[in-house]
């Protein structure tokens, strides 16, 4: 239960909504305008007998002015209030922090949850946890929802809008958005719901997390030096991402404000510049209850809302657990087309399906928040998980698709058991069996700030390599994070030989690689200022240059070279010079020379194998790795890999592929290879069918060939 605001600080602000004065409510009471003032400066409190006829005065009902957790609906209405025009002639044809993000749900999960995770309350130790809900309203539910946001009010403006969409970016989405939603009769809303959160403290317009998210622009008043954003701009994802510009707001407060913490409710609407009856508006707009002590009481700020007008607006959180509800209003995601994410295109090409398509959102935002915030939601031995995750989707209150808890073991296995393997310290100093996780410390030298020569101290990172999964994705890759235990950075270890088992690598810095590692916290401050405003890479900023010096991103360089060594040094096996198991594998696998090789395509462009790798498996097969090179050639034709018995007389028994992959310059269709159009090689692995080994695979020689065509 709410605990209701003193009854002094709450009077005072329903006498300024029903723009009254403490002397015009002494008189209605039969009073002196000492005892109303006596109440104000919570000198004293009224009479049981008194509080019936304050309720009347204000046009309430006696349990309000008892409970005092909502304001009187009497007074100054909810209403948009829109940013008069620059008297300087100016024009704004959008909000220019929006451009620096693509309408794609992605995005939008990426920068929200990682905003969730700086704001998480981690006195208690609990995760944040971030819930994502798909809504999509039509018919009497769309009807009722327009009217809660009072649409009658916004309409000449989305009409202004939409006049000039033909000159306007973010006009033509606008008036798209606006078209959709009459047309096809259909809205789509999503709501990010964080809990165990901070939420919007602070007072309306002075410096605080409320006014830098809903007043201010490139303002970041993040809680520590591990957060995530730095640029004050991943909030403009919110509003890049709904194609009507509206964003409607619940808060939930850590501190309280006015003596409340919940239900602090306010909506923004962004625009471009238009002319409604003649009088310009430069861009923004509010809605809110109108602030009687601003000019002409036009500016609206926050109101304590009611629960009926809570779920009127879509902005019902599950408890009063501290945290914040962001509604998208017409959300859709245009990346999903680039994609191939929908499948609702008609044959005219309509993608205005597409980018609304609810399903489709759906899968996309299970995939971002597994692929980027996997260790965030990772925990083990003492380190509990930092943010938990779902989706859900909706249609006019039917489940669409249940409640889908983002699991890491599920998305990023292979990763997941390294961070894990960490936590719990289990790690080894090299991989001698499957499953294992080797541990490597890999340095980081800090540089001195203002551009002074030298190193401050050398940091020193975590590099966790384990063998790889098929559901972890592209193999052989390094995810690299810090504090907030978001994959800020990927990247692939090249130069690896081939037959290299594939692996996973994850690098810790920062706070990741624990409170205790040497200059952990310079560490986090120095990568932090490395991140672009999307914080996927480390490497040349403008703050980077500004506050150590030009050459800064060198030190970052050299850890990435750092890393590949290491991880090259742990999956690489040494050669050992009379190594008998691996001259014996040799041996029996031969490549046939120019003279001997069967007749291939003609021509001068023909593909040759050059490079062989095998290994017999667990199954008694024979595992492949070769590699081909390619000639210059407008046109290569397609070869198939064949795999011979090699036996000293008579025909050569063919066997049977059990697996046949490109692994890079290739493809493979129907057990043919077809060459990538300016390759200089390609590599392929194959496994044989041990089915259709004749003999033991232990006694046998294998012959490898490309033919031209079918191979037959």
């Amino acid at each position: 239960m709410e605990v209701g605001e003193e009854f002094g600080p709450w009077l005072s602000r329903q006498l300024r909504l029903a723009n009254k004065t403490q002397a015009e409510l002494a008189e209605e009471l039969g009073l002196t305008r000492a005892a109303v003032s006596a109440w104000i400066t919570k000198r004293s409190v009224p009479r049981p007998t008194v509080m019936g006829e304050i309720a009347k005065a204000l046009g309430t009902d006696l349990g309000t002015v008892h409970t005092r957790t909502t304001d009187t609906q009497a007074g100054l209405p909810v209403t948009w209030y829109h940013r008069p025009g620059y008297q300087d002639g100016g024009r704004d044809g959008g909000n220019a922090a929006a451009f620096a993000f693509d309408a794609d749900v992605q995005v939008l999960a990426r920068e929200t949850c990682q905003n969730s995770l700086d704001e998480r309350l981690v006195e208690n130790g609990r995760p944040v946890r971030v819930r994502y809900t798909l809504h999509e309203l039509t018919g009497e539910r769309l009807e009722a929802f327009r009217a809660a946001v009072l649409w009658d009010e916004l309409r000449p403006h989305y009409s202004a809008v939409s006049e000039s969409a033909a000159d306007q970016k973010v006009g033509r989405v606008v008036d798209a958005g606006v078209r959709d939603m009459f047309e096809k009769g259909r809205l789509v809303l999503l709501r990010i719901d964080d809990y165990n959160a901070s939420g919007l403290t602070g007072d309306d317009y002075g410096d605080g997390k409320f006014a830098a998210v809903v007043r201010r622009q490139l303002e970041s008043l993040k809680s520590g030096r591990g957060a995530g954003g730095s640029y004050g701009l991943g909030k403009a994802t919110l509003w890049a991402t709904s194609a009507l510009g509206m964003v409607l707001i619940n808060s939930t407060l850590s501190v309280p404000h006015e003596g409340r913490t919940e239900r602090r409710v306010i909506g923004r609407l962004e625009l471009p510049w238009r002319s409604v009856d003649g009088a310009p508006y430069a861009g923004p707009a509010w809605l809110g209850r109108p602030d009687p002590e601003t000019h002409n009481a036009e500016v609206v700020r926050s109101w304590w809302a009611d629960e009926e007008t809570i779920e009127r607006l879509y902005l019902t959180r599950d408890n009063d657990e501290p945290g914040t509800s962001f509604l998208i209003v017409g959300a859709h995601d245009v990346a999903s087309l680039e994609q191939g994410g929908s499948d609702s295109d008609d044959e005219e090409g309509n993608a205005d399906d597409g980018i609304r398509d609810i399903r489709v959102m759906h899968r996309r935002l299970v995939e971002a928040l597994g692929r980027d915030f996997w260790a965030a939601m990772t925990g083990g031995g003492s380190r509990l998980p930092l943010l938990e995750t779902s989706v859900r989707t909706y249609r006019n209150g039917e489940i669409v698709v249940e409640e889908e808890t983002v699991d890491p073991m599920d998305t990023q296995p292979s990763r997941s058991r390294a961070l894990r393997a960490f936590y719990e310290g289990t790690t080894v100093d090299r991989l001698t069996e499957a499953g294992q996780v080797a541990l490597r410390a890999v340095p980081l030298r800090l540089p001195l700030s203002g551009g002074r020569s030298g190193t401050l101290g050398t940091h020193r990172g975590v590099l966790l390599v384990t063998e790889a999964e098929d559901r972890d994705g592209v193999p052989n890759q390094v995810h690299s994070l810090r504090g907030n235990r978001m994959t800020i950075k990927k990247s692939t270890v090249h130069g690896l030989p081939l037959g290299v088992t594939q692996f996973q690598a994850v690098l810790l810095v920062g706070h990741a690689a624990g409170e205790s590692a040497p200059f952990a916290g310079e560490a986090e401050e120095f990568l932090r200022a490395a991140e672009p405003p999307e914080h996927d890479r480390w490497g040349q900023t403008e703050e980077l240059t500004l506050r150590w010096s030009h050459s800064a991103h060198n030190r970052i360089s050299r850890l990435t070279t750092e890393v590949n060594s290491a991880v090259r040094e742990l999956v690489v096996r040494p050669k050992r010079p009379g190594a008998e198991e691996s001259a014996k594998l040799r041996k029996k696998l031969t490549v046939p020379r120019r003279t001997a090789a069967p007749k291939r395509g003609t021509g001068p462009a023909v593909p040759e194998l050059v490079e062989l790798d095998a290994e017999i498996g667990e199954n008694r097969e024979w595992r492949i790795t070769a590699e081909v090179r390619l000639p210059r050639a407008d046109e290569l034709p397609a070869m198939t890999p064949v795999v011979l018995l090699d036996v000293r007389s008579g025909g050569r028994p063919r066997l049977d592929w059990a697996e046949l992959v490109a692994v890079e310059g290739c493809e493979v269709e129907g057990g043919v290879l077809h060459f990538e159009q300016g390759a200089r090689k390609a590599v392929f692995r194959g496994a044989t069918d041990p089915t259709s080994h004749p003999v033991r695979t232990e006694l046998t020689r294998l012959a490898l060939e490309l033919r031209a065509g079918s191979g037959e």
